[in-house]
Order: C-alpha cells, then sequence, then structure tokens
C-alpha cells in the first residue's frame, strides 16, 4: 500500500492568501480500516551555525532553534474503511491563520538559512498497523497585496576595473602593463528578471582567459550576542571565453535561480542578502595549477568588483 500528495498545481507556487488544494492518492490491494486522515500545513525559518564561523565549542550547538511560520492541522476523514485499489480524496486548506506566528517569508533553500513549507498526510491506524504518511514541499512567493505595484526599472550601476581598483597582488606584467574594463550593470532587479547590463575591455597588458558573473549569497544569523554572517557562491555565467576584442561591447544576461533566491530580507534574527561579482580572469601559466576560484579567493591572474544586488518581487 502507499499514500502521496499530488497538488494541483505542477509548479507547487503558492501565495499565502490562495488556498492549498490537491489530492491525497491511496494504492491498497485490499480495503483497509483507519482511525482518521490529518493534513498538516508545516512552515518554518530554519537556522545553522557552522564550526567554521562559529568557532570550535559554539559548533556543537549549531543548529538554532527554529522559526516557526505557520503549523496547522486539518482532519480530512474521521475514522473509516477505505477500498482496494487507488483512492483519491481532493483537500483544500486555507494557508494563513488567523494570527500567523511570524510574516510569510519566501521559500528559499540556502547554506545556513532554509526558508521551507511542508504539507504532510498522516492515516492513523492504531497500534497493530503502521501509521502511512507522506510529505511534500510547496513553494511559497509574497501575497499580490505585497508587491511593488510599478515594475522595477533596473538600477544601473556603472563600475571600473583597473589594477588600481585592485586590493590583492597581480602579476608583475598586469601591474605594469595595465588593464581597464568598464561597463554598467543593474543592482537592483525583479526576481522574475535577469541581472542586465554590459561590459567592455578597453585595454589588458595580457590576453583574457575568460569574464565570468558570479552570484552570491550573503546569510546572517544573530547567534547570542553576535551576527554570524556566510557569503556563499551559488551560481556562475561566462559571458566571454578567451581574449576579446578590445572596445567590443559585451552583454550581461543572467538568469536568477527560483529556490536560491529570494527577496532581500531584513529581520530580526536573521537577513538574506545578495551581491554580484564581475570576475576577470587573465591568461597565465599560474592559473593553470589552480582550480577555478570565486572573487573571495584573490588571485594574481584575477581582476574583480563585487556589487550589492537587491532582490525584489513585482508585479
Amino acid at each position: 500500500m502507499s499514500v502521496h500528495l499530488k497538488l494541483s498545481r505542477f509548479n507547487r507556487i503558492y501565495r499565502p492568501s490562495e488556498l492549498l488544494e490537491g489530492k491525497i492518492i491511496l494504492k491498497t490491494q485490499s480495503s483497509i480500516s483507519h482511525y482518521g486522515i490529518r493534513l498538516t500545513i508545516k512552515g518554518s525559518v530554519n537556522l545553522q551555525v557552522r564550526g567554521g564561523s562559529a568557532g570550535v565549542v559554539e559548533s556543537f550547538y549549531g543548529v538554532i532553534k527554529p522559526i516557526p511560520i505557520v503549523k496547522r492541522t486539518v482532519e480530512v476523514k474521521s475514522s473509516g474503511k477505505i477500498g482496494s485499489g487507488t483512492t483519491e480524496i481532493p483537500f483544500s486548506l486555507n494557508l494563513k491563520q488567523d494570527e500567523n506566528l511570524e510574516r510569510f517569508y519566501e521559500t528559499f533553500h540556502g547554506a545556513d538559512i532554509s526558508i521551507q513549507y511542508l504539507l504532510t498526510v498522516d492515516i492513523s491506524r492504531g497500534y497493530l498497523h503502521k501509521s502511512l504518511s507522506a510529505t511534500t514541499e510547496f513553494i511559497i512567493e509574497s501575497d499580490k497585496g505585497d508587491l511593488l505595484q510599478r515594475p522595477i526599472s533596473p538600477e544601473m550601476v556603472i563600475f571600473y576595473i583597473t589594477q588600481d581598483t585592485q586590493r590583492h597582488p597581480l602579476l608583475p606584467e598586469l601591474k605594469s602593463g595595465g588593464f581597464r574594463v568598464s561597463g554598467k550593470i543593474c543592482t537592483q532587479c525583479s526576481l522574475s528578471s535577469p541581472i542586465n547590463g554590459e561590459l567592455t575591455v578597453e585595454a589588458s597588458a595580457i590576453p583574457i582567459q575568460s569574464i565570468d558573473i558570479q552570484l552570491y549569497r550573503v546569510e546572517s544569523i544573530l547567534h547570542g550576542e553576535k551576527i554570524v554572517t556566510e557569503t556563499s557562491l551559488i551560481l556562475t555565467t561566462q559571458i566571454a571565453d578567451g581574449d576579446v576584442c578590445r572596445n567590443l561591447t559585451l552583454p550581461i544576461y543572467v538568469i536568477l535561480p527560483r529556490l536560491l533566491t529570494c527577496p532581500t530580507i531584513f529581520a530580526g534574527p536573521f537577513s538574506i542578502e545578495f551581491k554580484v561579482a564581475i570576475v576577470i580572469s587573465f591568461q597565465s601559466e599560474l592559473s593553470k595549477l589552480h582550480k577555478k576560484s570565486d572573487s573571495r579567493t584573490p588571485r594574481l591572474w584575477l581582476a574583480t568588483e563585487t556589487l550589492p544586488l537587491e532582490l525584489v518581487r513585482a508585479m
């Protein structure tokens, strides 16, 4: 026998003011008795502090008590019997309670912070039989009333990358010969839109190996009396491979991954922010000896520019 949940929407995306609808699907070879079928909605912000950030002693207490958002159990069917074969039981539940414990944050899967919403079905069969259960995750996005009512016009920031803007040592030939890369990139954009911009290599004493756009999440957690912050790489998008023509404008176009990003959040016990980095790798024998690194690892053959990125959910 088996049980699983099938939601009404294939993408599993819902808003807090909407109904969570779907079916409980049961498959049994013979009829069974049960003592009730219940559905539980649970949403929470899960926080953890890794030992590398918190220290050796605190690493033993790295998991912090989750912040509850919603938790509710509803009985779909009282005690009874389920016939053999396939049985489908429809359900429709309100997500919002009269008094929510917390606001409904958007679903987010991070390294140290996870915002997750789960739907669980439990079929109680008494002491002599094992209960049946199944769990599925559904995705929450902001209510329409909480969205910006106007389209986001990307806020473009002009940047320049030269040997003088770098705070780490560079190859001697890069320091002496120099390089100059200019461009613009949006630092405030809608989650449903890509990160846009453009870039131009004006001059470079050493041939360029590649140009990448890297997206980072910055997760901060209030742990005791201090704030623990972790920055981790989400994705890397290559916009140029090999030495590019000088004074040629290259487009920047980066699609945001849904579950790994969310609107920028500044809450009391935690915050979720984002950064975008332009990483230029120059051709060098030294670079062949090391794996490709992100902008947080300064290398002699790398030049970078990192900018804060605000993500919002708009109409």
